[in-house]
């Protein structure tokens, strides 16, 4: 083998190395106390709209799964994150529940989902901040 053929060979793995993510430890937000711009903890209901709000701007389809428990579901392409939000007045957690080509097992998961759980968080966040 000519060392024009071995270059391209450990180029294409590279590449081939370099589009392949690894899984991360799946990371919750739980229990998280918040207040509005006045220090008041927002009502139930108000944290059920911030929360359906905040996950409707970034494409999650929220459904009431019971009283104080909302499902959220964000499909991307063929990939699908489902996350359970428990909320009560001042206070929620988002909770991994289940995932389609995100590579899940044994409580890790492919980088993105993290991302997507992080960016929920903060506009839940700011729209408490509004309230």
């Amino acid at each position: 083998m000519n060392t024009k053929t071995l270059l391209v060979i450990i180029f294409a793995a590279l590449i081939a190395l370099a589009g392949c993510r690894g899984t991360v430890p799946v990371q919750d937000i739980s229990d998280t106390t918040v207040t509005n711009v006045d220090g008041d903890r927002p009502s139930s209901e108000q944290m059920e709209r911030a929360i359906r709000t905040a996950g409707a701007s970034l494409g999650w389809r929220m459904e009431e799964a019971e009283p104080g428990l909302l499902e959220g579901r964000l499909s991307l392409r063929d990939h699908v994150a489902v996350v359970e939000i428990p909320f009560a007045a001042g206070e929620y957690s988002i909770r991994y529940k289940d995932s389609a080509n995100l590579n899940y097992e044994d409580g890790n998961i492919h980088p993105n989902y993290n991302n997507w759980i992080q960016n929920l968080d903060n506009q839940i966040r700011a729209q408490i901040s509004a309230l």
